[in-house]
């Protein structure tokens, strides 16, 4: 069922966007909330009239975004986290922790915005996640979790427990 969004829907769209669902999920809940309307014909005109009377703010918009994209280009983020056996993270790194780590780079982006693919990430390694800052600027973002305890800190315990023996 196709409908027209009146309000950002976290891991579905932003306001405006014209998407895709399944029937229940919009007139159970995106409809009734005052999420979404249908595309009928004349929504959709309404949708284009009210966008052609907004551009200007949407120029602005697009500006800002773009904006935050550049520097998304000029940051690299290492996020550390506790890791267990096998790389696995104790707990997971979602939306909001990469939203913090690009806060205490100097970006601001709301968490609303990122998506990560699968929601969570739990395990170490190099990630991609999309930034979606307006319905025209999209941004695959690069970063890295690693472990936060140090390198060196196995070997040393080894060495003690050998010269006890």
């Amino acid at each position: 069922m196709e409908i027209i969004l009146k309000k950002d829907v976290e891991n579905l769209g932003l306001e405006f966007d014209t998407v895709n669902v399944k029937p229940g999920y919009a007139r159970n809940f995106l409809i009734p909330q005052g999420f979404a309307l249908l595309a009928t014909p004349k929504n959709k005109a309404a949708l284009e009239a009210t966008l052609e009377a907004r551009k200007e703010e949407e120029a602005k918009l697009i500006a800002a975004a773009n904006a935050v994209v550049e520097q998304l280009k000029k940051t690299s983020i290492t996020i550390p986290a506790k890791v267990g056996a096998g790389d696995k993270l104790f707990g997971s790194i979602n939306n909001a922790d990469l939203s913090a780590a690009l806060e205490k780079a100097g970006v601001s982006v709301e968490k609303k915005y990122i998506k990560i693919p699968g929601n969570t990430i739990k395990r170490t390694g190099k990630f991609t996640a999309l930034i979606r800052l307006h319905r025209n600027v999209e941004y695959n973002y690069e970063f890295d979790i690693v472990s936060d305890a140090p390198v060196e800190a196995a070997p040393k315990k080894e060495e003690a427990k050998t010269e006890e023996a």
